[in-house]
Formats: C-alpha cells, structure tokens, sequence
C-alpha cells in the first residue's frame, strides 16, 4: 500500500497543472481579499482595535478549510486519470489487492491535503504576521495542525466517494471548476453568512466542512477577538461571531466546537465507507 501511495504521490506532483488548479480557489479567494474584500472587510471595522489583525485571521481561517478541499480534490484526480486510461483495471487484474489499491488512493490524497494545507498555514501566517498581526502561539498552532488533519481525513472521504462517480478526466474537470466556484461561498467567505439569506445560511451550515471553517476561525481568531472587544458586552460579541461564521447557531442553540468536531468525524466515516464500497465493487470499477 504504502509503494502505491507514493506512485500515486508522485503523479500528482510530477503535474504542476494538477497542483496549481488544486490550489486555483485558495489563490483566488487570496487575490480577492487582497484588490477588493480585505478594505471593505476592514473598513467595517474602522476604529476597532486590531481591526485588520482580526479579520486577516478570520480570512486565513477559511482559507485552510478551503484548501483542505480542493488538494484532495486534486490529488484524487489521479483515481479518474487511472479509470480514463484503463491503468484501474490492469491493476484489478494484477495480484495486488483491492484493498491495497484503494487504501493507496485514499491515503495519497489525505497525504496531499495534509502537505498542500501546511503550506497554505504557514503562507497565511506569514500573511497575517506582515499585516501587523502577531503569530500564533505553541498551543493555537498545535490545535490548527489536529484541525487540519481532521478537516483533510473529511474533505479527502467526501471527494474519494464523490470520484467513484467519474470515469471520464473532463466529467471530473467541469465538477471541479464548479465546487472551487462554489466553495468561497459554501465556507463563508466571499460574504459574511450573517448578510445572506437564513436559506442560505442553512444550506452552508449543514455542509460539512463548513464546519472546519468554524473550528479554524475559533482558533485563529482567539487572540485578535480578545484584543478587539476588550470590554464589549457578551452580546455584541457573540453577534459578531455569528455574523462572521466563528459560531454557527440553529435556531437558540449555538453550536459547540466539540458538535462541530464530531460533524467531521461523522463525516469521515460515513463517506469513507461509502467510498470504499465503491471502489471495491466490481461492478463500480
């Protein structure tokens, strides 16, 4: 298994068009930020202490939920490029198991999220530390990097079953260019979920890894909110994290970080189940 995953490593990084359209959103979102978003975002907040500290954060937070996406996305393309060419069946054929088989593509693409989102986190420290910001701090970083394994082992089950749908690399194309379109919007991004409409705001905090985005903000945005609204009522500070997607709430309930966690980790085993029973299914091949 572990000799097919680093096949299946290599493939994806011997591409460079594979790796920059994996990371084609997360550069958008930062081009965006950076001409348009980031002083609309930060004008809002004019005269609030460490107004750009705080939304730089919130900004990078999504950023790393985003990223956990689209890198599996990309890295699992290679599945499709081997169902496209027929090197998926010369290996069925081969002794090799179909477990290993799929546990290789599986564990490749977790790989490539994890890797592709450690290099996001330290661009958007780098990031926040130029803007003024400060960086985190031992036990904040140590939480981002468990969120980043957990957010990538759910994003990579999500695409892995999604993958097992595609047989063709121009199907699997058009699927990514329409979820890297649609994921600023799904994490929170583009537009703080307090301004659209409760459908709407439905919609993103039942998807699941929105609630990586959530966990991220929580952890990112911890030192920047304490600087901002020192001495603001509790009210005034919960409404800003809802407005912002720090907190999801449903109806009076707000929602924990530990019910955020165990939505990824639901989300993990559920689809990893599915995407295995696809994938080991003769008639799925």
């Amino acid at each position: 298994m572990i000799v097919f995953t680093i096949r299946n490593l290599k493939l994806f990084f011997r591409d460079r068009a594979a790796v920059f359209f994996s990371l084609l959103a997360v550069l958008i979102i930062i081009g965006l930020y950076v001409l348009f978003l980031g002083d609309m975002v930060v004008g809002d907040l004019e005269g609030v202490p460490g107004g750009r500290f705080l939304m730089d954060s919130w900004i990078m937070a999504g950023l790393l939920a985003v990223t956990s996406l689209t890198t599996t996305m990309g890295a699992a393309g290679v599945v499709v490029v081997d169902k496209a060419k027929g090197v998926a069946k010369d290996f069925y054929c081969s002794p090799l198991k179909r477990t290993t088989l799929v546990g290789g593509y599986l564990l490749s693409t977790i790989v490539v999220g994890v890797i592709m989102s450690i290099v996001a986190l330290i661009l958007a420290e780098l990031y926040i530390f130029l803007g003024g910001g400060e960086l985190l701090s031992w036990g904040h970083l140590l939480k981002v990097l468990g969120l980043i394994f957990l957010a990538t082992m759910a994003s990579g089950s999500m695409i892995f079953f999604m993958v097992s749908f595609f047989y063709t690399q121009n199907a699997f194309g058009v699927a990514s260019t329409v979820l890297g379109t649609l994921i600023g919007f799904m994490m929170g991004i583009y537009v703080p979920i307090g301004v659209l409409p409760s459908a709407v705001q439905t919609v993103i905090k039942v998807f699941p890894i929105s609630h990586a985005a959530v966990l991220f903000r929580q952890v990112l945005m911890d030192v920047p909110l304490a600087h901002s609204f020192v001495g603001a009522p509790p009210a005034m500070i919960n409404g800003f994290k809802s407005s912002l997607g720090v907190t999801f709430q449903f109806g009076d309930h707000t929602i924990s970080s530990i019910e955020s966690v165990l939505v990824l980790a639901a989300t993990t085993v559920l689809f990893f189940i599915l995407g295995v029973w696809r994938m080991l299914s003769p008639r799925k091949a």
